[in-house]
């Protein structure tokens, strides 16, 4: 088995642990909360929950804890034996507490099946992780000794291959004695060459950098040209939107105008009337005691205008003040 092998072991460990560890601490909460809220205060019902989370939390924390130590090949010595049973057996306690007192053997049975799950997991958990982290540490060691005996057998080849090339230069150093003139000749040919070679790809080059820079001019003035088209777009879109503003400012102030001047006219028809000879119909005298009050006439008048009592004129005055607190002229606006 290689280590890719044994890591995909362990993240299956690791990931049914978890499964198995969130499935029992979601079951405890629902299982043991109803316990705790009947044996807790009423006023107090809202900390049922609490317990069932706390000691789950402690199994979380074992969980998480045992298994990064078992990974390093440590050991948390046996504080972290006797939490975790502790919070094992207090979850398992919790949980067929109320099978147990009811005496209902088949809830305490099916009760116990998720804490039991979850001791015997954390200690089967805490055992697999121990002996991948042996096996990695033994695959290590193995990999180890591989790689220093391919160093080993490395440095043997860089000594034969140094032993010939040592020999190879050897017989070089005699061959150039009698090719050192032709190979100044070559040098010197050569290094013509690379001279031009040098003026070519520097003509080269600042042609193409003159036309590179040719080009960002261009592109810089197409953009500024884009820019201002824009900018002009733009202005006249606000110039629009401007004069579409104050036409709706206008229309809006022309339609106020008018609502204004028909209640007006509605309110001069209304007192034009004169004095009623008798009590006119309640909706018309309304009617004519909100345009006096508008207009702020006294009581009185309005009262003969419309033909009812003062009484009840100054009634429906008291009411026009306490819903149009403004004064009789913001009637205006709501006959509007």
């Amino acid at each position: 088995m290689n280590s890719v092998q044994i890591r995909s072991a362990e993240k299956a460990l690791s990931v049914g642990t978890w499964l198995i560890v969130a499935g029992a601490m979601l079951y405890s909460v629902l299982t043991v909360t109803p316990l705790m809220a009947a044996h807790t205060p009423k006023k107090w019902d809202w900390t049922a929950p609490i317990l069932p989370i706390v000691v789950d939390a402690a199994v979380v924390i074992v969980v998480r804890l045992d298994s990064v130590l078992a990974r390093l090949g440590g050991h948390g010595g046996r504080w972290p034996a006797v939490l975790r049973w502790m919070t094992g057996c207090m979850t398992l306690a919790l949980n067929i507490a109320d099978s147990a007192l009811r005496k209902d053997l088949v809830g305490v049975a099916v009760h116990a099946v998720a804490p039991l799950l979850l001791i015997v997991t954390a200690e089967t958990g805490l055992a697999y992780r121990r002996a991948i982290t042996a096996a990695v540490a033994r695959l290590e060691a193995e990999q180890r000794a591989e790689r220093e005996a391919r160093e080993r057998a490395a440095a043997e080849r860089r000594e034969a291959a140094e032993k010939r090339a040592r020999e190879e230069r050897e017989h070089a150093a005699l061959l150039a004695r009698e090719q050192r003139e032709h190979e100044a000749a070559l040098a010197r040919e050569h290094a013509e060459r690379e001279e031009r070679t040098r003026r070519e790809e520097r003509a080269e080059r600042e042609a193409r950098e003159r036309a590179e820079r040719e080009a960002r001019e261009h592109a810089e003035r197409q953009r500024e040209q884009l820019e201002r088209e824009r900018e002009r777009r733009e202005r006249e879109a606000a110039q629009r939107r401007e004069t579409e503003r104050r036409e709706r400012e206008d229309a809006v102030r022309r339609e106020q105008r008018e609502r204004q001047e028909r209640a007006e006219r509605e309110r001069a028809a209304l007192l034009a009337a004169g004095p009623a000879t008798e009590k006119l119909p309640e909706g018309r005298a309304r009617q004519i005691v909100h345009a006096a009050y508008a207009t702020g006439l006294p009581v009185r008048t309005a009262a003969e205008l419309c033909g009812w009592s003062i009484g009840w004129v100054s009634t429906r005055y008291q009411e026009l003040r306490d819903t149009t607190p403004t004064g009789p002229r913001a009637l205006e606006g709501a006959a509007s």
